[in-house]
């Protein structure tokens, strides 16, 4: 089955970008695009800025120097979904009660949060205090926020952290729909991600700094 085209053609470019923490640079003079249905691998060692470049593609943090555009977008806040490596779970709220407050507060124009959990291997679990998931459980849930709104641009912060097996070949599987979708990621990643097709990966090593 072949998924339709649903978000607009966007490409995320940057010129000399450079992104640091405390006056300090991390990743410098960045030049990169990603066009729809492309996935970019942010590869490097602890402290290469890695975190630092998706938290200023998120609008976190400012750029020091450079710049970078959304090209194609109307609003830039409103196009990307930003899945840091902090789950962001409330465990005193049910799975359910979690992912429906995301749905709510992104606005719910994705599939709907039961159907979500299923997908992403937590169906059955809907009432349970999220405090008790598993690590791996509680990616699994911070991964369905990617589903309940559709947003066109995934910054993804270690996205396969505390994952099994069949928790990595998931994290493939959503990219891969996504990019068919017409949306585009940047992954920030020690782990391998493997696309079906090759042609829609590209990588960008980033150097550590002392």
């Amino acid at each position: 089955m072949t998924t339709r085209q649903v978000f607009p053609p966007l490409v995320l470019r940057a010129q000399g970008l450079t992104c640091g923490r405390g006056g300090m640079a991390l990743a410098d003079s960045l030049d990169f695009s990603v066009g729809a249905g492309h996935c970019l691998l942010l590869r490097g060692p602890n402290g290469s800025g890695k975190t630092t470049l998706l938290l200023t593609l998120a609008g976190i943090i400012a750029p020091m120097e450079g710049r970078f555009d959304l090209e194609g977008a109307d609003d830039e806040a409103r196009n990307l979904h930003y899945c840091g490596h902090r789950n962001a779970i409330k465990p005193r709220l049910s799975v359910i009660e979690n992912l429906a407050f995301w749905a709510a507060l992104n606005g719910p124009t994705g599939i709907p949060p039961a159907a979500a959990l299923d997908e992403i291997g937590l169906g059955g679990l809907e009432t349970l205090d999220a405090g008790y998931l598993s690590a791996g459980q509680s990616r699994r849930l911070a991964l369905a926020r990617l589903l309940v709104s559709h947003r066109p641009v995934w910054l993804l912060d270690e996205p396969t952290a505390a994952l099994d097996v069949e928790g990595h070949e998931l994290v493939t599987r959503l990219i891969d729909r996504h990019l068919d979708m017409g949306g585009l990621a940047i992954a920030a990643t020690h782990d391998p991600i493997t696309l079906p097709d090759a042609g829609r990966m590209e990588t960008l090593a980033l150097g550590a700094r002392l």
